[in-house]
């Protein structure tokens, strides 16, 4: 089982502190300057049934973008480094998840090959200060630096904030599905 990944990252747009444990008891301290993107790591952390914490500063007055980049690009490599240490596991989860009158599905493949699809069809441009496109490049970024393929579709959904929620509710239950201990090797290549 993995242990506790710590990473820092400075530029001079953003600094940022992450501490990770994905076999963690649900402690979540989170704090980026962006109430609304908290929330969504909270939501994340907490239904895959991490330990995060994040210390985020970045540069909120040119935009939202360096920061929420920074922070995906960090936790990502942090989880490459934590499901890399789990020894066999299941490798796919998925999820069908309503909220309210919002239904997502979220799929994903633990296997080293980065990769990400995002549905999300927003009617808004802007959801708690921060730009509804960011949402898109959280999750593609996140991916990439996880190295994990990633499908997020959208069935329908009448409500902005659900639509994020629920995408990262989502995609913490799916990734939570897909670290389970596997009983056998998941690949036929013989590594991941």
């Amino acid at each position: 089982m993995s242990g506790v990944i710590k990473l820092q990252r400075q530029t001079k747009e953003t600094s940022i502190n992450l501490s990770l444990d994905i076999n963690g008891q649900q402690r979540v301290d989170i704090s980026t300057g962006l109430p609304f993107f908290d929330h969504m790591l909270n939501q994340l952390a907490t239904h895959a049934g991490w330990d995060l914490t994040l210390k985020s500063k970045g540069d909120l007055e040119v935009d939202d973008h360096h920061l929420i980049e920074d922070v995906a690009i960090c936790l990502g490599q942090a989880f490459n480094q934590a499901w890399r240490q789990q020894g066999k596991i299941v490798r796919y989860g998925q999820r069908l998840l309503p909220m309210d009158a919002s239904l997502l599905m979220v799929a994903v493949d633990v296997c080293g090959r980065a990769y990400a699809i995002t549905d999300l069809p927003f009617s808004r441009e802007s959801l708690g200060g921060i730009g509804t496109e960011m949402w898109k490049h959280f999750f593609y970024t996140f991916a990439i630096n996880s190295a994990i393929t990633l499908h997020i579709k959208t069935e329908y959904f009448d409500n902005n904030h659900h639509l994020v929620e629920a995408s990262f509710k989502g995609l913490a239950f799916a990734l939570r599905e897909a670290l389970q201990v596997g009983e056998r090797d998941n690949s036929t290549k013989g590594c991941l």
